[in-house]
């Protein structure tokens, strides 16, 4: 929202405060001028003005005085309701009086609010009691207070609750200055309840001083979910999710609406993120003794959280940890996307600080030794050449050195001159290595990270990183690295590096494990070199899931500095580039491609719901959009997906939204080679626009003469172009920079079969492809193709079959070739019938026609096929199957039309 929108805002609620209730509606219609999103805006603060009316609360010794003084209000105060007996007034508000009580039964405190009987009688009011008590009740935290039973006797509606014997945060800011462990230790406590809630679904929304309790024994205790909206429940059309309330405080004017996160001051629905903000202002208020937003009027504080931002922590708090001051700028982000998007996140980073915080203070009691000597010890968990080399991962939880230096301090007064002694020598035998005179290293393979984290939701993270570092790594001059495609089927693996390395022909291999345990990211990376199996080069990196850029970027860097490779500037800057600094949207693009790289059709609309997340948090992601274009295309390009939920998606919106991501690619980062052969690939294949295709290949073979992806995809453009000695050395050149990968490697067979001549080189290839990836059903399918080249009907079925495929066109070929019309014809039919409910290539359809010499109806299909601009008649020139019609003038014409030679 602008700033001059909030203002037109403000200006006709303020007006319309100043007329009658009757008069209002159309003070309101005339100012909103038919402008509905306005009039929503308004009467939602009209809404929340009133409510806030209405809902006032007092202090509990100004309610005291109006029970005893009030002869028409019935005061509970020594009564027994069902077996609790009432002992005192503990506070009162808006939802209701809050007594001390004594259960009879079991003999303890507790804690007993009562609803106020114009209240019960009030549907909305009594609905939102109880709803306090179902969400409440729900959770079972030591940082949540206890409900322990909701009832009705008499007409009087309570419920009862543990006796929190304390004070609130309230009470103990009123003292003065919080120490930074406290806050700290608050903070952790609270958000700990928050997460508790946000995983059953509540939402508190009303997180404010008054609402947190301390006990005796510093247990931090979160109040009253009077407020609380389960988060799946749907909010009316239209209505506002939040009401303001006021202080409870003697001599406090504001009140919730300090603590209430923009969208709630907007009045529009909010989530968990709504939470992150109360707590943040908390922090800030804790912190600094004020509040982030300080106004004269409720209205007022709500027109500065919308509009303006907090005055930085240090502007109050200059000795606050600059960890803690981002922490609780990240929490009032306005833009919720900003915020933390989990309480959990929130607390992780809280908790982090509080260890480095203790850390430090253990170091600086521990910073004189009593002698001066350095003592060893054989007791330690971690070894330490572990510790030097940084390459033990334990079981389940990867200790960071900060907790195991702790560790040591506390085993032994000197243990921190362990941890320094065991650095040295280690920097020292780093430096040994490194002037020795080493062996150039001309090509390279990462192998994918090892996820240790034993949960397979973490697989897009290690294989992200693999790729991401094999991408990096990809742009040197001189250096050979295997694409991820060549090194997959070593995933999951404790692969003896020294021999993949021998399998894969490279000089080097880069192994390693990822480890992820919330937002903590511990990664173990070791490079080898192959001809001796000596390690040159290991280090471990124990950070948070928001430092996986810069983990990317040390890892690049320091590898390059171990390959001894003379770079530029420009050389080491590309190689290192970040293509975002937004962490959860390069997460997003990360799972994108793990979904791609898989090809199957319900990877593929996976990963283009990854690939426009992270476009949305971070418009400006060439990446992201390079992702959706590579996706949008493989969709557009059809062929063996397998079983999916979910159909493909019509070749006509793959095409337009396939344009829009590539274009866009192209614009944010022209320097990209990924973009422009994304760019290049969908002009060839859904444009037909062979010009501009070509361009856009070696555009991007300018940028990168190493990029393998560009090689291919310019090699097949000038095989299927006729082109062929040309597109032959382009994909010598790509199996050359990537011997192992798995499209080159199947496309280069796949040629062999059908346009360069010779069937049976193309038959050893395809076969030895599929020998690397078994279960890839495009293998099958070109195999399939080639056995059909060879006149092999059997295998070409069988093929086709043993991936689950019903094999008609195999079949049916099989059928027209030996003379079995009938049957042909009868599997036509079937899959005429089949089209009716799923899709089936008219290109299918005139490849069999033409099979059986059909010539008409073979036209009839191909024709349908150009008017829906099916991409695989870019290949029209390949197959053997259309030589029946090459000599008819329709042929050739539609080879013009699409932008092919005659052959």
């Amino acid at each position: 929202m602008t700033p001059e929108r909030w203002q037109k805002i403000t200006a006709i609620f303020e007006a319309a405060l100043e007329r009658d209730a009757g008069a209002r509606n159309a003070y309101v219609d005339e100012a909103c001028a038919g402008d509905a999103e306005l009039r929503r805006e308004v009467e939602a603060m009209l809404a929340s003005h009133d409510q806030a009316s209405r809902f006032i609360e007092e202090p509990a010794a100004v309610v005291a005085a109006h029970l005893v003084t009030n002869a028409g209000h019935d005061s509970l105060i020594g009564k027994t309701i069902a077996h609790y007996k009432v002992l005192s007034l503990l506070g009162a508000g808006g939802m209701g009086e809050v007594y001390l009580a004594e259960d009879t039964t079991l003999g303890r405190r507790v804690g007993l609010k009562r609803l106020p009987e114009e209240f019960a009688r009030d549907a909305q009011r009594l609905a939102r009691f109880r709803q306090e008590a179902r969400a409440a009740s729900a959770l079972t935290h030591p940082n949540i207070v206890t409900i322990h039973e909701i009832g009705e006797v008499d007409s009087i509606h309570f419920m009862t609750t543990e006796f929190v014997d304390g004070e609130s945060l309230r009470q103990r800011l009123a003292k003065g200055n919080v120490e930074l462990a406290t806050v700290l230790d608050v903070a952790i406590q609270v958000a700990s309840a928050l997460a508790a809630a946000h995983e059953v679904g509540v939402v508190h929304r009303d997180i404010k001083p008054e609402n947190i309790m301390i006990r005796r024994d510093h247990l931090v205790k979160v109040l009253d979910f009077g407020l609380a909206k389960l988060a799946e429940k749907p909010q009316p059309e239209g209505e506002a999710p939040t009401k303001m309330m006021v202080n409870t405080e003697p001599g406090v004017v504001m009140g919730t609406a300090n603590y209430m996160s923009p969208e709630q001051a907007r009045g529009v629905k909010v989530d968990g993120r709504t939470d992150i903000w109360s707590l943040g202002v908390i922090l800030y208020e804790m912190m600094s003794g004020r509040l982030p937003f300080e106004g004269e009027t409720p209205t007022h504080v709500l027109s500065l959280i919308i509009q303006r931002e907090a005055s930085p922590l240090a502007r109050y708090t200059p000795e606050a940890p600059e960890e803690l001051q981002r922490i609780v700028t990240k929490s009032l982000s306005k833009d919720r996307d900003g915020r933390y998007q989990t309480v959990r996140d929130l607390l992780i980073d809280l908790q982090a600080l509080r260890r480095r915080l203790d850390l430090k203070a253990e170091l600086e009691r521990t910073a004189q030794p009593d002698d001066g000597t350095i003592t060893t010890t054989n007791q330690q968990h971690t070894t330490a050449a572990e510790l030097a080399e940084g390459t033990a991962i334990a079981g389940s939880h990867a200790p960071s050195s900060a907790e195991y230096i702790v560790g040591e301090v506390k085993r032994h007064k000197r243990g921190v001159f362990i941890a320094l002694a065991v650095v040295i020598v280690a920097a020292v035998g780093l430096y040994i290595y490194n002037s020795r005179v080493g062996r150039q290293i001309n090509s390279l393979a990462v192998l994918p990270l090892i996820n240790g984290t034993g949960d397979s939701n973490s697989d897009y993270l290690s294989e992200g990183i693999t790729e991401s570092l094999i991408d990096s790594l990809s742009q040197l001059p001189n250096l050979r690295v295997n694409s991820l495609n060549s090194v997959l089927r070593f995933k999951g693996r404790e692969a003896d590096a020294q021999a993949v390395g021998r399998e894969l022909g490279v000089d080097a291999v880069v192994t390693g494990k990822m480890v992820q345990h919330g937002d903590g990211l511990v990664v173990s990376v070791e490079m080898v070199d192959v001809r001796d199996n000596s390690r040159i080069w290991g280090r471990r990196y124990d950070r948070k899931l928001s430092d996986l850029l810069a983990v990317q970027n040390e890892i690049s860097r320091e590898v390059l500095d171990k390959l001894r490779l003379r770079l530029t500037g420009e050389q080491q800057k590309r190689a290192t580039k970040r293509y975002t600094e937004n962490t959860e949207a390069y997460q997003l693009y990360l799972r994108g491609r793990y979904h791609w790289n898989r090809r199957a059709l319900d990877d593929l609309w996976k990963g283009i719901d990854n690939f426009q997340r992270a476009s949305e948090l971070d418009p400006n992601f060439a990446l992201a959009y390079s992702g959706l274009a590579d996706s949008y295309m493989t969709m557009s390009l059809g062929g063996p997906f397998g079983q999916s939920n979910r159909p493909p998606m019509p070749l006509v919106e793959a095409r337009l939204k396939w344009g829009q991501a590539a274009r866009r690619a192209v614009e944010l980062d022209p320097d990209l080679a990924e973009a422009h052969t994304s760019l290049g690939q969908g002009l060839e294949w859904l444009e037909w626009d062979l010009a501009g295709a070509e361009r856009e290949y070696k555009r991007a073979l300018e940028l990168n003469p190493d990029y393998v992806t560009a090689h291919h995809r310019y090699g097949v453009f000038l095989v299927v172009s006729g082109r062929s000695d040309e597109g032959l050395r382009e994909l010598k050149r790509a199996l050359e920079l990537d011997p192992a990968s798995l499209p080159i490697n199947a496309d280069l067979g796949n040629y062999y079969c059908t346009t360069l001549g010779q069937p049976d080189k193309g038959l050893a290839q395809l076969k030895k492809t599929v020998e690397l990836a078994p279960n890839w059903p495009r293998i099958h399918a070109l195999l399939s193709s080639c056995y059909a080249e060879k006149g092999m009907w059997n295998e070409s079925v069988q093929e086709i079959v043993s991936m689950g495929g019903p094999g008609f066109v195999p079949r049916a070929r099989m059928y027209a070739a030996t003379g079995k019309r009938d049957e042909a014809l009868k599997i036509i039919a079937q899959m005429k019938e089949r089209s009716k409910t799923q899709p089936v290539s008219p290109m299918a359809l005139a490849n069999l026609y033409a099979t059986l010499g059909e010539k008409d109806q073979a036209f009839e299909y191909l024709e349908k096929a150009y008017a829906e601009r099916v991409p695989v008649l870019r290949g029209l020139n390949m197959y053997h199957v259309w030589d029946p019609l090459r000599s008819d003038p329709r042929f050739k014409d539609l080879l013009k039309r699409i932008g092919l030679p005659e052959n």
